[in-house]
Order: structure tokens, then sequence, then C-alpha cells
């Protein structure tokens, strides 16, 4: 049998991993209440899972403050992905470069034309508002991850209302994926979702992967104001799509407010001792408000730390990127400090 593939982080079943820095998962783990959901919900495994997340979407509609016909659930954030691309299949969509690869994976299984927009380096790979005049009445849908994955930066506030005003000049679809939006420093953070109107051309994609510790579980959820989009999504989805287990587990997370705060303060805390490490060693890295950033080292790194039992994410299959660059997780303090004496042994020749 032949797999497609994998251009992913976060692959430990094919390598020897002591520490991954390769998944930007919450350094915190699961939470124990989210557990403990998963585990009563193994009681009631024989009936079906209710296919419209009635529960869950109740708690979320009270969660973000957005009606519940606003939001529709997924067995991950990447299903949700897809199923926007079939359901619009825009004739052309723009894309910026380097991001999250599923985007442009969707947008080709649509059939659609995609138009690259490249990130720059020495403006530190941000979008900037020159983005805005390559938003036109023939740009179907534009794509954008934020904070971005894999640089860590952050659009500018002002930009995102400059880039949703202009998607409803032209007509354009806005997809935002807002993934990581919960790891990003609330005072850096800004989300669209409190300023879409009835009607947008907009979806904000989220997941409870990344802060909950779900990434085994597959659970993630859009939100648009767009009645229509949401029917053509939700006619492509599989029936049954998310799991009771997932559900349960959703919506026990909903509730851990103070491991979503406890979270956020570990993350800030070890992201600056990181950069700190990083700046000793004369490591150049792109500065970050969330729980990921990237480096630039040497192309054998990767295999180096991998033999040490440490796993961090090449960026090579980025586009715009090359085998120099690496992303890296946040994690524990213990593991930061196995990857900076990792690092310092590289920058040394000791390893």
């Amino acid at each position: 049998m032949v797999l497609g593939s994998y251009g992913h982080g976060g692959d430990i079943y094919r390598n020897r991993v002591v520490w991954d820095f390769s998944a930007n998962i919450n350094p915190l783990g699961t939470p124990q209440a989210v557990r403990e959901a998963v585990r009563q919900s193994a009681e009631s495994l024989s009936p079906y899972p209710d296919p419209y997340c009635s529960a869950l979407r109740a708690g979320l509609s009270a969660a973000l403050g957005t009606p519940e016909e606003t939001i529709l659930c997924g067995n991950g954030a990447a299903e949700l992905i897809f199923q926007f691309a079939l359901a619009l299949r825009p004739q052309r969509a723009l894309v910026p470069v380097p991001s999250f690869s599923e985007y442009t994976a969707a947008l080709e299984a649509a059939g659609c034309e995609i138009e690259p927009y490249p990130l720059l380096r020495e403006q530190e790979l941000r979008l900037t508002e020159a983005v805005l005049e390559r938003i036109t009445p023939e740009t179907g849908a534009l794509f954008l991850c934020n904070p971005n994955n894999p640089t860590g930066q952050l659009v500018d506030r002002e930009l995102l209302l400059a880039i949703l005003k202009r998607c409803r000049e032209t007509g354009t679809w806005l997809f935002l994926d807002e993934c990581f939006f919960s790891l990003t420093d609330p005072e850096a953070a800004f989300s669209l979702l409190p300023c879409l109107e009835p009607g947008d051309p907009a979806v904000i994609l989220r997941a409870f992967t990344k802060l909950y510790g779900l990434a085994g579980l597959r659970l993630g959820f859009c939100v648009s104001r767009d009645p229509d989009i949401l029917e053509r999504m939700c006619r492509l989805q599989q029936p049954w799509n998310v799991s009771s287990p997932a559900q349960a587990a959703g919506l026990a997370a909903l509730d851990c407010r103070d491991f979503a705060r406890e979270s956020l303060e570990t993350i800030a805390r070890e992201r600056r001792f990181l950069e700190r490490g990083l700046e000793r060693l004369k490591i150049p890295y792109l500065p970050s408000r969330v729980n990921f950033m990237m480096l630039q080292g040497e192309p054998h790194w990767g295999k180096a730390l991998l033999d040490r039992g440490i796993l961090i994410r090449s960026c090579a299959n980025y586009p715009g990127l090359t085998d120099r660059d690496y992303r890296i997780a946040v994690r524990t303090r213990e593991a930061n400090e196995a990857l900076l004496t990792a690092l310092a042994a590289l920058t040394e020749g000791r390893l």
C-alpha cells in the first residue's frame, strides 16, 4: 500500500521522540475535566452521536456571543477547510505564502486556480496593506491564517478590518483561520468574529485542538453570518462526523477557564525563556505572540536533533521558505531546556 507524504508536524509514530516541538499543542496538555468527560462518554458509545452537535453548538453560542445557527462543527479544522473549498469552488483564490498547506490542498481538490501572495522576509513575513490591492472582484476567495502558521505573525487589527471591508466591496469570500487565536497573548489578539454582519462573505475557523490538547480526538468549528455557505458546507459532511466523545470533550472544555488562563501565562513565560536562549546562542528567530516561533539554522539540524530524541518542524516544504527554516513549539521548561542545550551543542559544533 502506497501512502501519501505527510507534510505536517507531530509525526511521533515513525520517529524516536522524547520531546516533540513539531506540533503546536498546548504544553500543559489536556485538562483533567476534559479527560473525565471523554471517559464518561465511553459509557454511551452504542448510540449514534448527535448529528447536529446541538449541546456543543449551544455552549459555543453562549461562549462566543453568536447565534447557534451561525456555527458548524467538524471533525477537526482540516475537514472544514476542505468543505468550504468544495462548497464554494471559487475560480481563483488568493493565498499568502508561507501559510498552512491545507488551504492549497483543499483549493486544488476543488479545481481552483491559486494565486500565491508572497510574504517578504524584509517585512518579517508579515501581511501588509499591500494585499488590499490584490483583492479584486475576480478574487473568489482569500485564505488567511491569524496568527499565521508557521511564522507566528499576527495581522494588524486595522488591516484585518480593511480586508473585511474590501471583501464586502468585491464580493470576495474571506476564510479566516483563527485556530491559534486562543493561544495568542490577549493584549495582542484580535478576532473578526464580533465584527461580522449578516450576509458577510466570511467564514471564521476555530478548533479545540491546540488550546485543549485534543489533536487526537479531532474537533473544530466555524462561524459564518451567511446561512447559505453553512448549508452548502453541511451538505458535504459525512453523517455523524463528530463523535460523541469529541462533542463531550468540547462541551467540557468550554468550562475550563482557569486552565486557559494558566496556559496563556505558561506560554508567555516559556516563550520568553526560549527567546532569551536563542538570543544567547545568536540563532535568528521571528518574534512571536503565540505558542510557536520560527528560527533559522542549518539544513542538518533537524536530523541531528532527532538523533537526540528532539523533533522540530522543518519548514522546507513551505513555499518561500528553505531547509534552514524551522518551527518550534513552546513547551514545558524541562523540554525547552533540553532543546536549548541541544541547540547550543549544534552551534558549538559538538553535535
